[in-house]
């Protein structure tokens, strides 16, 4: 028998929810419950195929005794070695790299020294920054916000310069990244689970947080939801991120990632809603299943991104766009889920593209000392190469 385990903290509807669901479907030889650990000994198996991990992000403990469980083949949701290194900030630069638009951003060190260190720790730091480079960056008004942060917390609204001098002065150890801001039309919050099913949802930050969802706007444009989409697949499997949400921003019709770093995202049923709620509990439910079947005792199981493999494989992040001469046979993608209800559709017959192989010409062989001739004439007339 395969268990999947969910490990959690203070959610209530989720946890359960999600274990019900998969028991309901009875697969053979595959049930779910509560993770419970009494012990964690070193590379021992915590006896799960998969454990979802909704809490290691404030608990230590849990997240060593999940590395530990995954160097003995748990396939964890998600990969914590991935998300112990992770962070805004290098997001930011990835979706740079990868052509996906954020808000122009910079990473600010401390106000306060980190405990254990001096001004001395400090000797490569310019003292003072170039504030001027980066206002000039960034401009104003701007938000800043701890640059491996979540839930809201620690975030700032900032007018002008001095605002950000007052409002940097409070923040602490806290390493914090000042980002443009993006006055948008309109903001959506999408959870993207296994890589490649999305749901989107429009969403309003600025509501108080019961009402986010009750937008109350008119449905956005099938091209937007297109580009929407795109992005949120292309981020997370660069990331290797299982589950996880992605906010975009639109301005005047260009979606701007905000935040796509949530590995735990909300899911309580009380602010995401029940549609929503039902969505993330049927998929997440099954793309645990896929994992558990897909799952071998004592290999590596875990997700590994695209960023990952590229730069393990030493090739390059993106690969450069073909020349306008070559001609390929091309695939469509499969559907991927957006924000109705997971249904059957037909996707469209595709013209593919051929590649058309021209016949060979035979060319009639010149006799061996006409050849011979034709060589000692080019090296007669050649002209030297004056050298550099």
């Amino acid at each position: 028998m395969k268990k999947i385990g969910i490990l959690f903290g203070q959610e209530n509807s989720f946890p359960q929810a999600f274990v019900d669901r998969i028991n309901q479907k009875a697969e053979k030889s595959i049930s779910a419950e509560f993770v419970r650990i009494d012990k964690v000994l070193q590379a021992e198996p915590l006896d799960y195929a998969v454990i979802v991990d909704r809490i290691s992000q404030d608990v230590p403990f849990y997240r060593a005794a999940l590395k530990n469980a995954a160097i003995c083949g748990t396939a964890v949701i998600n990969n914590p070695f991935w998300w112990s290194a992770d962070e805004k900030f290098f997001n930011n630069a990835l979706a740079v790299k990868l052509g996906v638009p954020v808000p122009k951003t910079v990473i600010l060190p401390s106000k306060e020294l980190p405990d254990d260190t001096t001004d001395r720790s400090f000797r490569n730091l310019a003292y003072p920054l170039d504030w001027d480079g980066i206002f000039n960056y960034v401009g104003f008004p701007a938000y800043m916000k701890p640059f491996d942060g979540g839930g809201w917390k620690e975030v700032y609204q900032l007018q002008n310069r001095e605002d950000f001098f007052n409002k940097y002065d409070q923040t602490k150890q806290y390493v914090m990244m000042l980002q443009e801001e993006v006055v948008f039309d309109d903001y959506f919050r999408c959870y993207c689970i296994g890589g490649k099913h999305v749901r989107i949802m429009q969403y309003e930050p600025r509501n108080p947080h019961h009402l986010r969802y009750e937008h109350g706007k008119a449905p956005a444009s099938k091209k937007i939801l297109d580009t929407v989409k795109d992005y949120v697949i292309k981020l997370n499997q660069y990331l290797g991120y299982d589950f996880n949400t992605v906010e975009f921003a639109i301005r005047d019709g260009i979606p701007y990632a905000i935040d796509f770093c949530n590995p735990a995202p909300d899911a309580e049923v009380t602010s995401v809603g029940q549609e929503n709620f039902d969505w993330v509990v049927e998929t997440a439910a099954d793309y645990a299943i896929e994992r558990a079947k897909k799952q071998k005792a004592g290999l590596d199981n875990l997700t590994w991104g695209e960023y990952v493999k590229t730069s393990a494989a030493k090739t390059p992040l993106v690969s450069p766009k073909p020349a306008k001469k070559e001609i390929y046979i091309g695939k469509v993608n499969p559907p991927v889920e957006a924000e109705s209800k997971v249904k059957k559709t037909k996707v469209a017959k595709a013209a593919v593209l051929v590649k058309e192989v021209a016949q060979p010409v035979k060319v009639k062989a010149k006799p061996e000392a006409k050849v011979k001739k034709e060589k000692e004439v080019k090296k007669v007339t050649k002209k030297p190469v004056a050298k550099k």
